[in-house]
């Protein structure tokens, strides 16, 4: 009990670190890569982003996908890069190296597709070098540039927003 307090107390003040480092330049160009962010118990629709992103123009070799599921014993049979809650420490630092070559991918747009606030799935989003980030928590407004609060299950009304906003910015 005490031991998670402090845990919880020491991941959230590197959450703040890390919020507080993030660069906050724009680009102006187009979108050629994309990362998405999700918690796998949640969400699983890998072909609506795939097909989404590729109407778009942007290459399917340019879509990377992370989900955090529960725990490392219920692994899923995928391709895709998964961490769970064990990957962290107890100062919030994770270990797994699958995130840390997510993290540090220059995504043109990152998308955390997650709507329960967890700090697993807020500090990979806070540590991504992507230029935009567009998320649909909207617990902690610093975590994203665009934040659209919808149901995650409502995946259509979400690619309409994403898209009209994306257009507004002129980044497809």
């Amino acid at each position: 009990m005490f031991f998670n307090r402090i845990k919880t107390k020491s991941s959230q003040k590197f959450l703040n670190t890390v919020l507080k480092s993030r660069s906050k330049e724009f680009n102006s160009g187009k979108i050629q890569s994309v990362g998405i962010i999700f918690d796998y118990s949640n969400f699983q629709n890998y072909d609506f982003f795939k097909r989404m992103f590729t109407d778009l123009g942007v290459s399917i070799n340019r879509l990377r996908f992370i989900a955090m599921i529960d725990s490392e014993k219920t692994l899923p049979n995928s391709w895709d890069a998964f961490y769970s809650k064990e990957n962290f420490d107890w100062l919030g630092h994770c270990k797994n190296v699958e995130v840390n070559e997510f993290v540090n991918s220059p995504f043109d747009l990152l998308i955390s597709y997650y709507k329960p606030n967890a700090y697993e799935l807020n500090i990979v989003t806070a540590m991504s070098k992507a230029c935009l980030k567009v998320g649909l928590s909207s617990k902690d407004k610093r975590l994203h540039d665009l934040i659209v609060d919808i149901d995650p299950n409502d995946i259509y009304t979400f690619k309409i927003e994403l898209i009209k906003y994306l257009k507004t910015l002129n980044k497809i």
